[in-house]
């Protein structure tokens, strides 16, 4: 095969096993980009060596302009290619498998308290029949977003199936085609009860594998209608934030794990892989880690 019927054959392979069409592209992009480099130079994959990739990849800052997150996601994929090409068996080894750049410190999620965050469910409902319907239904999404630390997509596919009210659980399949199970509160039990029993004002039935969150049509709601509505409420609470799906999710983990000091717990719920990845979150309230340390700590008091 060539270099690019490789590449076709890599993505086939990941389709496969579920990965987001959104992954697919990029990683198509960032590893056809290494190919046409290699190509140029008449590398073959056997050939490329680690001073290919290092001169590639500061081609790519230099002219491309990318950051640091980009340059590392597309270093990601380029060594997922040549891992899969050396277990296919079309080379015998890579050379750029342990290749790696020093990572720069990750940015650190921005952040709202938690009063703003009652301020912005304890909201009062509006005035006329159609807004709080349409109110009742962001208030279930809002509960949930901050309640279970759901991601945008996976409140989107969200189906009444998934729901175990009785244990208050979430069925949830996440990133990589990953299934867990994560605990919703009481608060949002009751938001996203209130909003299943006005449904049917809109006409609409309850059905187990029905989208719990939809227009007034009975469509599923699309992941920028989310978004949307969530900037929405946030505006009609008077709170001056660019406030997002994923903002509250961090404020979930942060939240929680200031208060539980359980990392693995939190990356459980989050759908994290990697526990790395979740210690993002420790730098938060630092307050609380101070009080931790004063109680706790035989030389913290005189």
């Amino acid at each position: 095969m060539n270099h690019k019927e490789l590449l076709q054959t890599w993505l086939n392979a990941l389709e496969i096993q579920h990965h987001s069409e959104h992954t697919l592209k990029a990683y198509a992009r960032d590893v056809d980009d290494f190919l046409n480099f290699c190509q140029i130079r008449g590398l073959s994959l056997a050939a490329i060596e680690k001073s290919d990739l290092r001169e590639f990849i500061g081609h790519k800052i230099s002219y491309d302009q990318l950051s640091s997150s980009s340059v590392q996601r597309m270093l990601s994929a380029i060594r997922q290619f040549m891992k899969w090409t050396m277990h296919a068996g079309y080379v015998t080894h890579s050379a750029v498998d342990d290749f790696k750049l020093k990572r720069q410190p990750r940015a650190l999620p921005g952040m709202i308290d938690i009063e703003t965050i009652q301020q912005l469910l304890e909201q009062p409902a509006p005035q006329t029949p159609a807004d709080q319907l349409l109110w009742y239904r962001d208030k279930a999404m809002l509960e949930l977003l901050y309640s279970s630390g759901l991601r945008l997509s996976e409140l989107q596919q969200l189906d009444l199936s998934m729901i175990d009210f009785e244990r208050q659980l979430l069925r949830i399949t996440g990133k990589g085609n990953k299934t867990r199970v994560v605990p919703f509160g009481q608060a949002a039990k009751e938001a996203l009860l209130k909003w299943l029993n006005v449904l049917p004002q809109w006409g609409l039935s309850t059905s187990p594998h029905q989208a719990v969150f939809v227009t007034k049509q009975g469509n599923r709601l699309t992941t920028r209608q989310i978004e949307n509505r969530v900037k929405f409420q946030a505006k009609r609470a008077g709170i001056a934030v660019d406030l997002h799906p994923h903002l509250l999710r961090h404020c979930f983990a942060s939240h929680l794990l200031s208060n539980s000091g359980d990392l693995r717990a939190v990356q459980e719920m989050l759908g994290h892989s990697n526990l790395t990845t979740t210690q993002i979150y420790t730098h938060v309230d630092f307050d609380h880690l101070a009080k931790i340390y004063d109680q706790a700590h035989p030389r913290a008091q005189k």
